[in-house]
């Protein structure tokens, strides 16, 4: 074990803390959510294309020329992020443009590069 690693070396429970923890536990649901959810995040493709469309609407041909992909590949990695509700879609003929779902999406991709930046 290393010299300087914090441990807590006591049995001592506190009771006050724990029952207000305890109060304010979400749903189980909620957990499992936002684990599928970071599992998304996961995946440095879709990590991309959500920052592309931080910025911009895009079709499948301009991600997959920003990536470096093909289409199918791209098309598999949008339906990922759209059965997590991140990205949403638009027609425009026969055009498809893709957009984050909501300004919460932006907000964490935001947060989590300031997180590394600072």
């Amino acid at each position: 074990m290393a010299k300087n690693q914090a441990i807590c070396d006591c049995d001592i429970i506190h009771e006050d803390i724990v029952n207000k923890v305890r109060r304010i536990l979400p749903a189980e649901q909620s957990f499992i959510n936002i684990t599928d959810l970071f599992k998304t995040f996961a995946d440095i493709t879709r990590v991309k294309i959500l920052w592309f469309l931080t910025n911009e609407e895009l079709c499948v041909c301009d991600l997959g020329v920003l990536l470096n992909m093909s289409k199918s590949a791209v098309s598999h990695k949008l339906k990922d992020l759209r059965l997590a509700n991140l990205v949403d879609y638009r027609k425009e003929g026969r055009i498809v443009f893709y957009f984050l779902s909501n300004k919460h999406v932006k907000k964490i991709l935001r947060e989590g590069f300031e997180h590394f930046n600072t």
